[in-house]
């Protein structure tokens, strides 16, 4: 690594409060330092955005450690070996890392995945290969347990997570509804995911039309959105029905309780009464060992052409603020990710 090389990235300038703003990101540059031995130069290729980095931008107590303020952001990242001073890594080869929102990053190859030279499509291990494929998978089928002829529900029905619920759902003779932002949004989840109803939580009736297409109750509902979404599915949950719960988008930005009764007694009630089962989980501290598993099943679905995929890929590093803004806001379709240079040519 003779000529000097730049490393764009972006930083946490400040701790939002409520929604984030481009203020509290701040894009500066810093040289890449040599290489020791035993290290690798990994250039990023594709950057996953995701819900959960607006938990790590707080400093309130959570499963895992904030960023701290100036330091470079979090992120998952596909990336390739630019330069390697590390045995087992060969220029050119492909990593799943977790490298953040930078251009470049040092590693000693503790934590890498390694892609190969060439796949096929090296950004989905950001998504339906990845955390959101797995945790669709796992939160579903090991805590959900649907049976054929369950109705199962899931919010965010065309996001990466929410999309793949529904269809792993339809394979195993679920009747699945969608709840989702919008007209194209639903239509999509309708003819090309293959829910049986996709319905639009903006609508003023929402929760009457969530009640009329779950006409046998809910068995299975995915939560990953909370808030007015939650509050239509509790009435309609039956006895016995499986809560997983990977995700509360709705309330990450909130700086206080929502206004209203307190609907704490009648949650507890609801789940005593009903015998439900309502379990959080975090993806890789409780199902990594079953990756494999994951991997294995997911696989065999796309090359079969039973999952379908959908990716958002905006360009360039300096869009990652205002994308991630969007995606916490509901603007995204399909899996986000950040297209941060051009690969290495082999």
């Amino acid at each position: 690594m003779s000529a000097v090389i730049e490393n764009k990235r972006i930083v946490l300038a400040s701790r939002p409060v409520g929604a984030p703003v481009t203020d509290n990101f701040r894009l500066e540059s810093q040289s890449v330092p040599t290489l020791n031995d035993g290290e690798v130069l990994l250039k990023t290729i594709y950057l996953s955005l995701d819900p959960y980095m607006r938990g790590r931008m707080s400093d309130a107590k959570s499963y895992a450690d904030p960023v701290e303020v100036n330091d470079v952001m979090v992120g998952g990242t596909v990336c390739q070996v630019e330069d390697s001073a590390h045995p087992d890594f060969e220029k050119g080869e492909w990593v799943l890392a977790y490298t953040g929102w930078q251009s470049y990053a040092v590693s000693n190859g503790e934590g890498l995945l390694k892609l190969g030279k060439n796949p096929t499509h090296p950004s989905f291990a950001l998504g339906i290969m990845g955390m959101p494929g797995f945790t669709a998978y796992m939160g579903l089928l090991d805590i959900g347990q649907p049976k054929e002829g369950d109705t199962v529900v899931v919010a965010a029905a065309t996001g990466p997570v929410g999309a793949t619920v529904g269809q792993i759902a339809k394979l195993k003779g679920c009747k699945v509804v969608g709840i989702a932002g919008g007209e194209e949004k639903c239509r999509y989840a309708v003819e090309t995911l293959g829910f049986d109803i996709c319905i639009d939580h903006k609508a003023d009736d929402f929760a009457e039309q969530l009640t009329a297409a779950c006409d046998k109750g809910i068995d299975v509902y995915y939560e990953n959105v909370g808030g007015k979404v939650f509050d239509a599915v509790m009435p309609n949950l039956n006895t016995g029905a499986r809560v997983p719960v990977c995700g509360l988008i709705s309330q990450y930005n909130a700086t206080e309780l929502p206004a209203g009764p307190d609907r704490m007694s009648l949650l507890m009630a609801t789940l005593l009464i009903k015998r439900i089962k309502m379990q959080g989980f975090i993806i890789f501290d409780d199902y990594a060992h079953r990756y494999d598993e994951f991997a294995q099943d997911m696989s065999a679905w796309l090359t079969e052409g039973k999952i379908q995929y959908k990716e958002q890929i905006v360009d360039g590093l300096a869009s990652a603020p205002e994308a991630f803004i969007g995606l916490l806001e509901g603007k995204n379709f399909g899996k986000l990710v950040v297209k941060v240079a051009k690969p290495i040519s082999a």
